[in-house]
Parts: C-alpha cells; structure tokens; sequence
C-alpha cells in the first residue's frame, strides 16, 4: 500500500511547440491533506494539475493515484474530481442535476442519488438550493456547486485550479476558510493552484512553491 493519496516521480510536462512546462517535479501528498501550489503565472502550476488529471501527456515520469501509476490511464478514469476558476456547470441542469451528474452510472437508484445530493449541497452549505437554476447563482455558490459536484464522486482527490480567483477579495477570504473545512470533512486529499499566497496559507496544511517548471 503507498502511503500517499499522489505521488509524482521525476515528472516532466513537455508541450508540442516545444515548450516545457514541468521539469522533474516530485511532488507527494498524504491522505486528507491539502496542499497548495503557489507561484507565478507561467510556474507550471497548472500544467502539474492538467498532468496529474491526464488532460496533459506526461513526457517524463510517473504519476502515482494511490498504488495506481496513471500512465496511460485516461481522465474519466483517474479517481480525481476537479474544480476549475469557472466551476464549468451545465447551465441547462439544476443545482441538483449538477451534483447528480457523476453519480449517474454508478448503479445508485434514484432515491440514493438524491440523498447522496442532498448531503453534498448541505455540506457545501446550499441545502435548499437543489432545484434552482445555475443562472440564479453567485460566484461563490457556483463555485460551491462545483465543489460539492467533485466531492460526490468520493475519488478522495481533489484538483483546485485557482477557484476562488474570480471573486472578490472579501469573498476569497471567507470561501478560503470554508473550503478548507469542507474538504476536510469530506476526508479528501488536495491540490491546490493559487496565486495567493493569504489563500494559500488559508486552505492548505502545507505550501509548495513552484518556479520556471520546478519546486523550489
């Protein structure tokens, strides 16, 4: 049994003009922690995310999912939620629908799945939100939709891509303390891509800066 949730071996992330985004990074993360990447716009951030979800071919390396190696493991099939900057709801399905989508296919019926929503969207604090359309929403109750979308998969990884960035200053800062304690009461490990090294400090249990493609 490995004892980390992810683990990365010497991984490089090389685009196709050439360009290399990830330099041999090794990167661990033990179950239930979060840990933030905090760096410069260019730093390689979020290339070791797209990498780790396999939206990015690792040219270099080994991506590890708990015992797994993800080499040519397809995304669908990594075991990881993601949260992206713009939440990517679908805009055609209710609160509910949102939450719903990737339990689905599980062989859930349809009163587990709606008990299995409405824990998420009380977590996430929206318990009364489920049949409201994704227009009606704030940034911030997007971003918790989206948030409570990834958690109900039960992956137990979760990839942040800068969420909270859209939002305003007073915004961030409360969403910073509350995403820190939803992730954590759902027992899920983290990575998480800012800029902000106050949101940084904020959500996770540990900082890992990156420059040029590197850990520094």
């Amino acid at each position: 049994m490995s004892p980390y949730a992810l683990e990365l071996k010497n991984v490089t992330v090389t685009y196709q003009d050439g360009y290399v985004a990830l330099r041999g990074v090794d990167l661990h993360v033990s179950p239930g922690e979060i840990v933030a990447l905090l760096g410069p716009s260019g730093s390689g951030k979020s290339s070791l995310l797209r990498g780790v979800a396999g939206l990015e071919a690792v040219t270099a390396g080994q991506v590890f999912i708990g015992d797994q190696d993800m080499a040519g493991v397809p995304t669908h099939k990594r075991g990881c939620g993601m949260v992206f900057q713009d939440g990517q709801l679908f805009p055609h399905r209710t609160v509910s629908g949102n939450v719903a989508y990737g339990l689905e296919h599980t062989g859930r019926s349809r009163t587990q799945i709606r008990e299995e929503v409405a824990y998420w969207l009380d977590l996430v604090g929206l318990p009364d939100y489920g049949d409201r359309a994704i227009t009606t929403l704030s940034g911030g109750q997007a971003q918790r939709v989206a948030l409570a979308r990834s958690l109900a998969r039960r992956t137990g990884l979760l990839l942040l891509d800068e969420p909270l960035s859209a939002l305003d200053r007073e915004l961030r800062e409360q969403l910073a303390v509350e995403l820190r304690e939803i992730i954590t009461a759902a027992d899920s490990s983290a990575v998480y891509v800012t800029h902000d090294h106050d949101e940084a400090e904020t959500v996770a249990d540990r900082v890992v800066y990156m420059r040029d493609g590197r850990i520094t």
